[in-house]
């Protein structure tokens, strides 16, 4: 997928946003007596944790005022993100937000009281990481090329591919690769990423869309093979991994799955704190300290003020709607 913003117009963006913040001292800073709150939809430990804590932490040096990081998981990220939408909005009740819960849980999970994609207000978008479109080292398929062509015509084989739970981006990117290929294979939920992983290591499923340290790792000690990283430009990290849409498929030659990462609000931030705290979200992002965390959960940066962070997410739930509806997903 290719969002119309170029990479000189999202800077450009985000200096400006920079200047903002600095210009204009968010209101909440200025609030006595109430803790700031970052809410993580998910269990601690995981990417969605590590960019919570440390952005916390950026802000909180900045504003000398507490500023914690609370994590209320639970069904896909929806209790936590139910939670930031009922919460006031002046500014003291933040969402650590990614593609998975405001962009693909919208169109996911049937029943939902709230519509993450339109009842937040996006502050600022900070990362981006892809996925890595690995097999086990013994696989036949050394390339996206060969595992394309058996999906479409072996039929001797049932194939299988693994992810981190139903629902997720791994999940996801899968019905993605198999919808613009027009093949079939049978998709097997994990409790998370680690028993996917072991059972690909093991020959039990043919492929994954994996996260790109877990996956990486594995890579690295020759238990799995990387086919394809699925950005759209091939990753600092693994400089020699090829694109999907670089496979040489013609199906797959504009093909891109990533999940973004930002900050939200509750709807109703009044216009200057949605300004000056995306401009201090951006500064925080900028730093060597935060971006050197990016890394090693294998994402990049990606800044944007609240425009270009609500842009993408529009453009993100429409994708991913489409691809919900003509796989027929359920969870």
């Amino acid at each position: 997928m290719h969002f119309p913003l170029s990479r000189r117009k999202l800077l450009a963006t985000s200096a400006t946003a920079l200047l903002a913040g600095a210009a204009h001292p968010p209101l909440w800073a200025q609030a006595t007596g109430k803790v700031v709150r970052l809410i993580v939809p998910f269990a601690p430990g995981g990417g969605n944790d590590v960019f919570a804590r440390q952005m916390a932490h950026g802000l909180g040096e900045q504003f000398k005022r507490n500023l914690i990081v609370e994590n209320r998981p639970g069904a896909g990220g929806n209790l936590g993100t139910e939670f930031v939408v009922r919460a006031a909005a002046d500014g003291t009740t933040l969402l650590l937000g990614h593609t998975g819960t405001v962009s693909i849980n919208p169109s996911l999970y049937q029943g939902l009281k709230f519509n993450a994609a339109t009842d937040l207000q996006p502050l600022a978008m900070f990362a981006s990481s892809a996925l890595l479109l690995v097999v086990p080292a013994q696989s036949p398929y050394q390339d996206v090329k060969q595992l394309a062509q058996a999906l479409r015509t072996d039929k001797s084989r049932h194939f299988t591919y693994a992810s981190s739970g139903s629902g997720t981006g791994g999940h996801l990117t899968g019905e993605l690769f198999m919808h613009e290929l027009q093949a079939q294979a049978t998709h097997v939920p994990y409790k998370g990423t680690a028993p996917s992983l072991t059972d690909l290591v093991g020959g039990m499923v043919d492929f994954s869309f994996g996260v790109i340290p877990s996956a990486m790792a594995l890579v690295k000690s020759g238990k799995l093979r990387a086919l394809a990283i699925t950005s759209g430009k091939r990753h600092a990290l693994l400089p020699d991994v090829p694109t999907v849409a670089e496979s040489g498929v013609p199906e797959l030659a504009k093909f891109e799955s990533t999940l973004t990462y930002g900050i939200l609000g509750p709807k109703g931030l009044p216009a200057d704190t949605v300004k000056a705290l995306g401009g201090q979200i951006l500064q925080v992002a900028a730093t060597p300290a935060f971006q050197s965390k990016l890394g090693v959960e294998g994402a990049e940066p990606l800044l944007g003020d609240a425009a270009a962070y609500g842009q993408r997410m529009r453009a993100e739930n429409a994708k991913w709607a489409a691809v919900i509806k003509a796989s027929k997903v359920q969870v």
